[in-house]
């Protein structure tokens, strides 16, 4: 049997692998596809993405294939400078197409023995108190102490496990895909910068590797989701915007609607739900790949703790418990965003005083950082400002802290030289260090615990207070660990 099955072989599921791997959980991927889409969607990541990736010591494989890109806001259209003293190490986003996404992290799941099986689609599911059973469509059955449908907004994962899925249906279409076009490229940016002062969701953007990137409103919305005809395509383009720019040899199209819903719960017993599997949303400020694979980081490590039994009891649930309102502010910035991305005129009226709103730095940090998902916060209950927050990478005397931070485990950042994690010592790493401004930056704190997910646990520097924080995040202290520490001090 299996410690974990992960349905669905997208950014999120392999990113979830990836994690797990990290802590000896025996996991395997079955993926429904055949073979990949080659399918874009995802166009990067964003600044709290690129720090999850740095703190898996993958950032360099990421910066290697991805170029930079500093535009603030992102939000409905509206592109501003990127904001002074954003709280974050890495200040950028990355522009990496999905299918770069997914070969680089689907290269790292391989490395660290992840099982990735394709043309494997779920199409039964039950449960019982010691683990979960799936029913393959060619018949087959697996087992395993656990699940997590990362499998997509029409998961059937959740469907099977009969999770409500409220939320409202697509109103408009949008038609996406990577073409050829015979016009000439200055005609082509011309008539998209024409088209883009009454409609947002059009665009032809040039690619390196050749061809375009090309967006533009569908007709109403298709009952059977079934990609776009290159002929449909083309009447779109003339209907927006007068020319269909010759476009031809389409590699992909596709078509996505603005739905906007969020499973009821992201765990039913043995099974969780993470990424599109758990929240659908339009794609306006690229957030979507990025959600799920932060669900990722944030369900690694507890489900790794679960199947390595030291989880306390409340730290499966508490996934649900973060998650769901980060995916809740999600849904709700990218209604603002559709609504500013209308073409009627109090759209247009309400999308000019936006951005001059967005000109105020305080309005585009806020923006940029709700985008960027480096302002998310957990709720942690009362306590220091940096508590439930993540942590920027900092300058240490022995390395940076993202680099310190490779293999998932907790961390006690401790400047005092006081503190002890014996007991612990088996899931927490103990540094002590001293950054040069202070652990964070400003406020200086004399140490902080942070989970594998970066973010802070505990902040203090009373021994008691520690061994007070430590269980709730890392379970029961081990006997044998804390024998061995009195021994030495003795």
């Amino acid at each position: 049997m299996m410690d974990v099955i992960v349905v669905g072989g997208g950014p999120t599921g392999v990113t979830l692998a990836c994690e797990l791997r990290l802590h000896g959980v025996r996991v395997v991927v079955l993926e429904k596809l055949t073979e990949p889409t080659g399918e874009s969607r995802g166009q990067g990541l964003h600044a709290r993405s690129v720090e999850l990736m740095d703190q898996r010591g993958l950032l360099e494989r990421f910066l290697a294939v991805s170029e930079k890109f500093q535009v603030g806001g992102l939000f409905g259209g509206i592109m501003k400078p990127w904001p002074d003293r954003l709280d974050t190490a890495h200040p950028y986003g990355l522009a990496t197409p999905q299918p770069v996404t997914e070969r680089l992290l689907v290269e790292r799941a391989l490395e660290l023995g992840t099982e990735i099986r394709r043309g494997c689609e779920v199409v039964g599911l039950s449960q019982d108190e010691d683990g979960v059973e799936v029913e393959l469509a060619d018949g087959t059955r697996l087992r395993s102490r656990y699940l997590v449908g990362c499998d997509g907004g029409r998961s059937a994962v959740r469907k099977l496990l009969g999770v409500g899925f409220p939320g409202e249906p697509a109103r408009v279409e949008t038609l996406l895909g990577v073409v050829e076009a015979t016009e000439d490229p200055e005609s082509i940016a011309a008539v998209v910068a024409e088209v883009n002062r009454t409609q947002r969701r059009f665009g032809l953007v040039p690619l390196e590797e050749g061809g375009y990137r090309a967006v533009v409103p569908g007709d109403g919305v298709s009952e059977d989701r079934a990609a776009p005809t290159l002929e449909e395509f083309r009447q779109r383009l003339r209907v927006t915007a007068g020319t269909d720019f010759g476009v031809h040899s389409p590699r992909w199209l596709s078509r996505f609607g603005d739905a906007t819903r969020q499973a009821e719960r992201y765990r039913v017993g043995r099974v969780l739900l993470a990424g599109d599997a758990a929240h659908i949303h339009p794609p306006t400020g690229g957030q979507g790949l990025n959600l799920g694979v932060q669900d990722a980081f944030n369900l690694g490590w507890k489900l790794a703790a679960a199947v390595d039994g030291w989880a306390p009891e409340s730290l499966l649930d508490s996934y649900h418990a973060e998650r769901h309102p980060v995916g809740a502010a999600v849904l709700d910035n990218t209604r603002a965003q559709i609504a500013l991305m209308d073409t009627g005129p109090g759209a247009s009226a309400l999308r000019e005083l936006f951005s001059k709103l967005m000109d105020f730095e305080e309005v585009n940090r806020y923006v940029t950082g709700m985008i960027t998902a480096v302002e998310v916060r957990y709720d942690f209950g009362e306590g220091h400002e940096l508590l439930g927050r993540r942590m920027r990478d900092v300058e240490l005397e022995q390395g940076r802290l993202y680099g310190l931070m490779h293999g998932g485990r907790g961390l006690l950042l401790d400047r005092t030289g006081r503190l002890s994690v014996a007991g612990w010592a088996d899931r927490v790493d103990h540094v002590v260090d001293v950054p040069g401004d202070g652990v964070g930056g400003e406020p200086d704190v004399p140490a902080v615990l942070l989970r594998p997910d970066g973010h802070v646990a505990w902040v203090g520097e009373d021994q008691r207070d520690l061994l007070a924080a430590l269980p709730t995040w890392f379970g029961a202290a081990t006997r044998w660990e804390q024998l061995q520490a009195g021994a030495c001090n003795s």
